[in-house]
């Protein structure tokens, strides 16, 4: 039976935007840049939401390769994360509102065919992450 994954417990004063995540024996810290009221001691809540999604990412790119042997040498995976318009999205179902939109660059390096480079786009969109993240998800909240 797979061993349950970790517990994310994240730890902030109301002094400021500061907080201080722990993931198993991992530790990091994200806050707000210092134009939106933060110290900028960490990666903003949406820069590690982009920072889950180019991790996946490439860890599937590169799961994928080794299955099939193909020569994929390193992934580099930008993202930017950005607020449009309902409005200016075609494809959207709703025109009165603001939507989340992630914006990412995957750069694949190695000796890959066209067909290859193809694929593994396509593949991108199959990363556990996206999915989520495109699909949507139930959060339950409740007060201990």
């Amino acid at each position: 039976m797979a061993e349950a994954p970790p517990e994310v417990v994240v730890r902030g004063s109301v002094a400021g935007f500061a907080q201080e995540i722990t993931v198993g024996a991992h530790r990091l810290f994200s806050d707000e840049p210092k134009d939106a009221g933060g110290e900028n001691a960490g990666p903003s809540p949406y820069e590690l939401l982009a920072a889950a999604l180019g991790a996946c990412t490439s860890m599937t790119l590169g799961m994928y390769a080794r299955r099939k042997q193909w020569p994929l040498a390193s992934v580099v995976v930008r993202l930017r994360h950005c607020k449009i318009h309902a409005i200016d999205c075609a494809d959207c179902d709703s025109k009165d509102e603001m939507l989340d939109r992630i914006d990412r660059d995957i750069e694949l390096t190695g000796n890959l065919t066209e067909e290859q480079r193809t694929k593994l786009l396509e593949i991108a969109d199959k990363c556990p992450v996206h999915q989520t993240l495109t699909r949507g998800m139930k959060i339950n909240s409740r007060l201990v």
